[in-house]
């Protein structure tokens, strides 16, 4: 099978390494794949590292330069499926289709977000036979209640996220001097990406109930936006600008929150998603809202806690013990591990892929030319 994903952004984030997870798994099980990355930017940079045949394109570029980039990429590796997650990917690669006169398009909906069309996504959707992606089947049967989605020619598909846990045991902790971060007590790494800005100021009035009865808590923050200054004059507000450290995105991520004692996961979609994973692979218990995706990956109580949403006092008593119990936590972080390699498994995520591109590639539903 010959599959294409087309990451749009420079930047690194869950989307673009969901896919680039996709065409290095689909890659060692022997199918054709090639991944669209703008030149020089981190998706490109990691799947060109892992030996996943990379194609650039001009990160400054227009919609048709790239449909015309991508039509000879799409007729010279033969491409039959392309996998893209934005309205502006799937104009893109509607069209580069449409003009190499093959194939068919998936597009993959974040973990736990609606499938929205814009215009433009809408148009794609009558250029090239499209299908849609989804994280779980609950999503999935959520959406086949739209007639928008029940009119798609491509029947909507699942492929979970996972993970590889065993690839986990390798990684190795930052010192917490290196980001002057207290050497003893209590450390709290919270992934955070900008739509969590509510659910971030939840855990930081949390942190400052608890500060007075529990002083040797530290809180860091990862993730994209995370230095905003909006987010450290809040902390300052707060009176937690000793007690909370902003990182900002890091390269290093997974070696900051092996640095951890608790994981605080406010990041939603992929990102969030990802968190979970992360964090739970290598045995770090985590809090976070009551709320689908959460629910979705934490078994409350089991694996970590949750936390009722926006009520720091309710949250703040449920928090309390967490950071009083070590051997709690560490029952909790041994059981989270458990959890993601029996449930979470990126074979799992690679066979809903694999099966998803199977059915595209059949060419009686591709739209006539």
């Amino acid at each position: 099978m010959r599959v294409l994903f087309f990451v749009g952004e420079k930047s690194w984030s869950g989307c673009a390494r969901v896919f680039v997870a996709a065409a290095r798994g689909l890659h060692a099980r022997g199918h054709q794949v090639t991944i669209v990355c703008p030149g020089g930017s981190v998706p490109a940079r990691r799947a060109a590292a892992l030996g996943v045949h990379t194609v650039a394109v001009d990160p400054e570029g227009n919609g048709v330069g790239d449909a015309f980039s991508l039509r000879r990429v799409m007729q010279d590796r033969f491409v039959e499926v392309a996998f893209v997650h934005t309205d502006r990917e799937q104009l893109v690669v509607s069209s580069a289709m449409r003009l190499a006169e093959r194939g068919a398009i998936i597009r993959r909906v974040p973990a736990f977000l609606a499938p929205a069309f814009l215009r433009s996504g809408r148009l794609a959707m009558r250029i090239a036979s499209a299908g849609l992606l989804f994280t779980t089947d609950a999503e999935l049967a959520q959406a086949q209640t739209s007639q928008a989605v029940a009119a798609l020619p491509l029947a909507p598909a699942v492929a979970p996220l996972g993970v590889d846990v065993a690839a986990y045991d390798a990684v190795r902790p930052v010192p917490r001097s290196t980001f002057g971060l207290p050497a003893q007590g209590l450390l709290i790494v919270c992934s955070y990406e900008p739509s969590a800005r509510f659910r971030l100021a939840t855990a930081m009035r949390t942190l400052a109930l608890l500060l007075p009865r529990h002083p040797d808590v530290h809180l860091a923050v990862l993730g994209p936006g995370s230095l905003d200054d909006d987010l450290r004059m809040h902390a300052a507000a707060l009176g937690l600008s000793n007690s909370v450290t902003f990182l900002g995105a890091r390269p290093d991520e997974l070696s900051i929150f092996r640095a951890a004692d608790a994981g605080w996961v406010v990041a939603g979609g992929d990102d969030g998603a990802f968190a979970f994973l992360d964090l739970m692979a290598m045995k770090i218990p985590v809090l976070a809202d009551r709320a689908p995706l959460p629910q979705h990956y934490v078994a409350d109580g089991i694996t970590g806690l949750l936390l009722s949403p926006g009520a720091p006092s309710h949250t703040a008593a449920a928090v309390a013990p967490f950071f009083v119990h070590e051997d709690w936590r560490t029952a909790m972080g041994s059981a989270a591990r458990t959890r993601v390699q029996r449930d979470f498994s990126e074979a799992d995520m690679l066979d809903g892929f694999e099966r998803a591109a199977t059915a595209a590639a059949d060419r009686t539903r591709w739209s006539v030319r």
